[in-house]
């Protein structure tokens, strides 16, 4: 689906896959429509193969209606049917149904427990392991002269931090890559062939990392060092510890959340700079103090996560729009981010854009992510060292993107530089 005539409200479906196979100005556009003429606006599902077609959401595209559903965990409930379009199924609910996936009191009593292992203390220290691993990861590409960026660069970022912080050793980094690839790329050819079998290799990709954190647990639980998964044992809240199966599915988040979208804003930031030297300029010629609104904008055009689903737990109002108890409201962070009632011309990359009040980590309330410091870090320190050792990198070739509805994500993206860098 390619035009670029503005669609009529009526078809406009982001509930299909073929929404999201079309041009990306094209969704842009029909997201504008929606946020003009139908801003809260029902849609049908897409067909799953071994699901079948659930009954329908309402998508929410406003910014202020982001605002509202995002901050009202008790009558926006995550935990009915989980976060994305889709219904969990029962056999995915432990796996799959970490933080993201609860309501308070349960969500409070986990956030509690893993906030233990993101203390200001032990945050410092991942901070100096952040800025160690750039610099190991440009070194080990920058004799090349040319690179998949994302493969190579951003994705070896988060996936190396996210593993030391859970003292998962390197020997896994791909085990770890691969799976997250599979539960968060399962609608895209290139990790899942078969759609058919979309299911059972999400399950099994979950259950193997998932096993990988309890293995290790039980090993700190007995043997504890400084890592996360120590903490994570160890730690108690009013009596209370989270057991084996509770941090398996905390690892799977971690490593899908941490992994995935900062990877994403990284590789995205990168083409973003290419497509507007003028910005890269400006940020390169005076990097500190430009540094934290370019990272909010890199996240806000980004929008690494799509979108994330709630359920009404009563009869209530969004947009003026009557919802009704039971019914699903999807927050469309792609479209709140390009709200053209908050942000002045929201289509350009402005690395001085302020106020910046985007929803890139989701919006306020208990469900905004724990780890946007770090994110904010790992962007800051690779885009240091990049503008450092390689600054004349420029993007090769068409980026290839994922085939998703749920993450806003570059799969490859071809690069060049002078072979060496800068010494």
């Amino acid at each position: 689906m390619t035009t670029s005539a503005a669609p009529s409200p009526d078809d406009i479906r982001p509930g299909e896959p073929e929404f999201w196979t079309s041009d990306r100005d094209y969704r842009d556009r029909a997201f504008a429509v929606l946020r003009r003429e139908r801003p809260v606006a029902f849609h049908a599902e897409p067909e799953v193969p071994g699901l079948g077609r659930g009954p329908g959401f309402w998508s929410v595209t406003r910014h202020a209606d982001v605002m509202e559903v995002s901050r009202n965990g008790q009558l926006f409930s995550s935990a009915r049917g989980g976060v994305n379009i889709i219904d969990q199924p029962d056999f995915f609910a432990e796996l799959f149904g970490s933080m993201i996936a609860m309501d308070d009191p349960r969500h409070a009593r986990l956030r509690r427990i893993v906030s233990h292992g993101f203390t200001p203390t032990r945050l410092r220290n991942v901070m100096h392991d952040v800025e160690r691993a750039a610099v190991e990861i440009v070194d080990g590409v920058a004799d090349r002269g040319s690179c998949d960026f994302v493969t190579d660069v951003a994705a070896m970022l988060p996936l190396k931090i996210i593993c030391d912080m859970m003292g998962i050793p390197a020997s896994e980094y791909r085990f770890v890559f691969d799976r997250t690839n599979v539960i968060l790329g399962a609608t895209d050819p290139e990790y899942v062939s078969d759609l058919t079998l979309a299911i059972p290799m999400i399950l099994q990709a979950g259950q193997e990392l998932a096993a990988l954190a309890e293995d290790l647990a039980g090993v700190r639980e007995k043997n504890p060092t400084d890592d996360l998964t120590s903490v994570l044992v160890h730690a108690e809240i009013e009596g209370e510890r989270l057991t084996k199966a509770e941090i398996g599915s905390f690892f799977v988040l971690l490593t899908a959340a941490g992994n995935e979208t900062t990877r994403n804003a990284i590789g995205h930031g990168m083409k973003l700079l290419s497509d507007h030297p003028d910005e890269r300029r400006r940020w390169m010629n005076d990097f500190d103090r430009i540094a934290p609104t370019a990272v909010e904008e890199i996240v806000r055009i980004a929008t690494p996560v799509i979108h994330f689903r709630r359920t009404a737990t009563a009869d209530t109002t969004v947009g003026g729009q009557p919802i009704r108890e039971g019914e699903k409201l999807v927050m469309w962070y792609c479209s709140a981010n390009r709200d053209e009632s908050v942000f002045a011309d929201p289509h350009r990359f402005d690395v001085t854009r302020t106020p910046n009040d985007h929803v890139g980590f989701g919006g306020p309330g208990p469900h905004f992510c724990l780890g946007a410091q770090l994110a904010r870090r790992e962007i800051t320190v690779m885009f240091r060292e990049l503008f450092r050792r390689l600054p004349d990198l420029e993007v090769a070739g068409e980026p290839s993107y994922l085939s998703s509805n749920f993450i806003n994500g570059i799969k490859h993206l071809p690069v060049e530089f002078t072979p060496g860098g800068a010494r």
